[in-house]
């Protein structure tokens, strides 16, 4: 990915890279979408103008690019510029903790989950993600998991708000709305709408329709979040549209929920191959066979990852 400057970019030049920018990225073109971002990033540096929130929304917006193509350590370190920029912003937070749970840093997942939650307390997927990595960190460190953690921030209650992203948002993020997904997934008419979508979402696989199905399995997820299949079912589709970050996190989650699911380990090896996380992959299915040797899938697949380790 190209971070060449073409020059300083004044202000105004620099908002038209990234309305560029926004746009590739709402076509799927994430490459083409970082490079219009670092344009814009090197040009305000070298104007010398101080723009601290539009660099800390550049580099948020590159750190969308890095993560959507699997690239989770640049989309860290863009998050903690964005972030020594403008502290306590929610999205840069939200992306760095996605991208830590990818490579299976899980504390500092939940750090940054936690201070999101801190920072906005309605946001879902911040919740949820906090709840996910407490999971897989008792699992991992028994009853003695908050030891090991890095310190939280406190967020100023100066800053502590309700979250709505602005029209001109940044790019690929999720519209995190206050949601009542607990309440609606306690309920049973909740629980029997989440059981519609998704098996909708499972009939629109069976047409090869699979970025639809994500829709109907995401609106699932809303109304019943402790549902491991339709993790797993949506893991599925995200590898068909080659979306291995999504996928990978959708494993996770399934993990979390159902530590032994062998769709679950079998797809993040997926995901992991399509990230080139040979050894992550090669981990997954080696625990994927421990529990069911004979698995030929898994086996086969073992052999073609061992491979490009070699």
């Amino acid at each position: 990915m190209s971070g060449r400057s073409r020059g300083s970019a004044s202000p105004a030049a620099a908002l038209q890279l990234k309305n560029a920018g926004n746009e590739l990225f709402r076509h799927g073109q994430f490459a083409q979408a970082a490079d219009r971002y670092s344009e814009a990033i090197s040009g305000l540096r070298q104007s010398g103008t101080k723009c601290t929130e539009d660099l800390s929304v550049l580099h948020s917006n590159r750190a969308a690019c890095y993560l959507k193509i699997g690239n989770c350590s640049e989309c860290i370190k863009d998050c903690t510029v964005s972030l020594e920029l403008v502290p306590f912003v929610l999205k840069p937070l939200l992306r760095r903790a996605a991208a830590y749970e990818t490579l299976e840093r899980y504390s500092l997942a939940y750090v940054d989950y936690k201070t999101a939650v801190q920072l906005d307390s309605s946001v879902q997927v911040a919740q949820d993600g906090m709840n996910r990595m407490r999971k897989v960190l008792i699992e991992r460190d028994g009853s003695n998991w908050r030891d090991n953690l890095p310190p939280t921030p406190s967020v100023p209650l100066s800053v502590q708000r309700r979250w709505e992203p602005s029209a001109a948002g940044n790019a690929g993020e999720q519209r995190c709305k206050p949601e009542k997904a607990g309440d609606a997934g306690s309920s049973s008419h909740g629980l029997e709408r989440a059981k519609s979508l998704k098996e909708e979402g499972n009939e629109l696989v069976r047409k090869g329709e699979h970025r639809k199905a994500v829709e109907k399995y995401s609106a699932s997820l809303k109304l019943n979040n402790k549902e491991y299949t339709t993790y797993t079912n949506r893991a599925l589709c995200y590898l068909h549209l080659m979306q291995y970050p999504e996928a990978m996190q959708d494993c996770t989650a399934a993990l979390g929920l159902d530590p032994n699911n062998l769709k679950a380990l079998y797809r993040r090896a997926l995901a992991r191959k399509g990230m080139k996380d040979y050894s992550g992959s090669v981990a997954d299915l080696q625990k994927m066979l421990k529990l069911e040797p004979s698995n030929f899938p898994g086996q086969r697949l073992l052999e073609e990852v061992q491979k490009l380790v070699k």
